[in-house]
């Protein structure tokens, strides 16, 4: 794939140091990729005019583009890092562009060649390399997403597409770094039905957090609890019966004999890259047990009290690894039941599994074969 480049004129040229610590993912680098998709009457895709040009508003979408009306977007987050020996290397980013292509069917939209994502990722980063922080903790974020272009009232996903990817430099997720925070859980908030695309990374089911979060810190202020403690919400399953997801993230859950319990993979969790690097790698590399099980809701909130669990958290790209100290949990009118993980505080097998993976990503722990790429200096 051959890309056309056209520089931003004042670009950055010194490396970024920065002696205020950075937000998550709050500073755009300098250029964006772009990637034109048509289908064609017969169902084939081309995927022409590959291009990187200066980060600025969007150009050449009409107002009535099927990504406004009907949610025909889905997206990517991944991680690249600056290492010891001065390069920038990238975490699992194939798994990514394969999990955005199974994003992209469950929407019915059309895949983009998994060889193309990485060259435009890679080249992208390239050229602007000298965005990546140099602060502890800090990292370029990379957001690839897919979204539907064709100017349509008919519900429909098109015809016409766009891929694009920008990164942004930026440190934790959470203003309050690595330390626990608190979900609520409330049957009133339920994040993907069965069957749908609860597997896919889509704007509407992200953006349906956003409410569930604000009306989550209601409840906990009317209850009495402090609001600003709530981070996310624990979804469980429509029927109630089973913990699925973190808010955003992947859920784990640690017992008093050091097993990492994550909720199986369904098409209502997604399949997420940062929890499958523990399932696949984490006996090897924690010496514990690592293991994927359907999870009862009301059994789950009964171990806690029992302290058969002693540790839990959320698991995913953008906060690693996010322990959580505190469940409230919606009783009805207004009451909530607060549980109290352990001793509320980090435990240590989530210290030790986010020393590691964040070890493996920076380059200060070894990491399997294949999870680091070097980004290719061509420039």
């Amino acid at each position: 794939m051959k890309i056309d480049v056209e520089l931003k004129k004042e670009r950055r040229t010194e490396p970024f140091d920065s002696d205020d610590p950075l937000t998550f993912a709050s500073e755009r680098t300098d250029h964006i990729f772009y990637l034109d998709g048509k289908v064609n009457p017969s169902g084939q895709v081309a995927w022409t005019n590959p291009r990187i040009e200066p980060y600025a508003e969007m150009k050449g979408i009409m107002p009535g583009a099927v990504v406004f009306h009907y949610g025909v977007e889905i997206f990517e987050g991944a991680k690249a890092f600056e290492h010891p020996d001065g390069d920038l290397y990238t975490f699992r980013l194939r798994e990514n562009a394969e999990r955005l292509n199974r994003s992209s069917a469950a929407l019915c939209m059309p895949a983009i060649p998994v060889e193309d994502q990485l060259q435009a990722v890679n080249t992208l980063l390239d050229i602007d390399r000298l965005w990546s922080p140099r602060q502890e903790g800090a990292s370029l974020y990379i957001r690839p997403a897919v979204i539907g272009v064709t100017d349509a009232m008919g519900i429909t996903s098109g015809t016409d597409f766009r891929f694009m990817v920008f990164a942004s430099a930026g440190g934790a997720y959470y203003a309050q770094g690595f330390n626990p925070i608190t979900l609520l859980h409330s049957h009133d908030f339920k994040r993907a039905a069965p069957n749908n695309f609860g597997m896919s990374k889509a704007g509407g089911i992200y953006g349906l957090t956003v409410r569930h979060v604000l009306e989550a810190k209601k409840k906990a202020e009317k209850a009495g609890f402090n609001p600003n403690d709530v981070g996310q919400v624990l979804y469980s399953s429509v029927d109630g019966k089973f913990v699925e997801e973190a808010g955003a993230m992947n859920h784990y859950c640690v017992t008093k004999d050091g097993t990492i319990i994550i909720p199986e993979f369904t098409n209502t969790i997604l399949d997420s890259i940062t929890a499958r690097s523990f399932i696949e790698e984490g006996e090897n590399a924690l010496g514990r047990e690592v293991v994927q099980a359907t999870i009862p809701l009301e059994d789950f909130f009964n171990v806690i009290k029992s302290g058969e669990v002693v540790e839990a958290g959320g698991l995913g790209t953008a906060a690693v690894v996010s322990p959580v100290g505190t469940y409230l949990v919606d009783q009805g009118e207004g009451d909530l039941e607060e549980l109290v993980v352990g001793d509320g505080g980090v435990g240590p097998v989530t210290q030790q599994m986010y020393d590691w993976l964040t070890g493996v990503q920076t380059g200060k722990v070894e990491a399997p074969e294949d999870w680091l790429q070097k980004v290719p200096r061509t420039a």
